[in-house]
């Protein structure tokens, strides 16, 4: 099983943002999101075996909750960078409040073996992963002529444990467990 943890989007703000996207698409041909996998990841686990399931589990119910809090997806951005981006997304604000879940997650997963992130968690919602050499001038003018990304404040009660099941379709998201913040 492949895995990670994080927050689902409410309905409205998951279809302004597929709205987002389908503006954008005819720009750029790179590989953009399904809408019913937009996400803020806080734990990338990798493999996990189907069998130690519940121990995964367990440790998530004990994730010192930083308790509820609000979020906004707003601004959009490169990663690595803006000069070979690998990754298009939109930015969290604040920042804090989902660092804080990413790292009370990492210290209750660490203990079973799963690595913590080495890089600096920057919250994001990623509306596209770019191959390299793909042609960005006509997106990169698009994006320019925008208005600023704001899809207002959202608040995040509970986190989850996906599974992430690859088809040729793209990957398939499905909830396994929901933690309360």
């Amino acid at each position: 099983m492949r895995l990670f943890t994080g927050l689902d989007l409410p309905a409205p703000a998951a279809a302004g943002l597929a709205d987002l996207i389908a503006r954008l698409k005819p720009h750029a041909r790179i590989r953009w999101s399904r809408a019913e996998n937009l996400h803020i990841t806080t734990q990338f686990i990798g493999e996990w075996p189907e069998d130690r399931l519940e121990d995964l589990k367990r440790a998530l119910d004990t994730t010192v909750s930083p308790g509820r809090f609000s979020f906004t997806p707003k601004g959009l951005g490169w990663f690595p960078n803006p000069h070979s981006p690998r990754i298009f997304w939109v930015a969290i604000q604040p920042a804090a409040p989902l660092a804080a879940l990413a790292a009370a997650t990492a210290d209750v997963l660490e203990p079973l073996g799963i690595r913590r992130e080495r890089r600096t968690y920057t919250p994001h919602l990623t509306l596209a992963r770019v191959e390299p050499g793909a042609d960005l001038a006509a997106l990169r003018r698009a994006v320019a002529q925008m208005p600023p990304v704001d899809a207002g404040a959202l608040e995040a009660a509970h986190f989850h444990l996906y599974e992430s099941r690859p088809t040729p379709a793209g990957s398939v998201y499905a909830k396994l467990h929901s933690v309360k913040l």
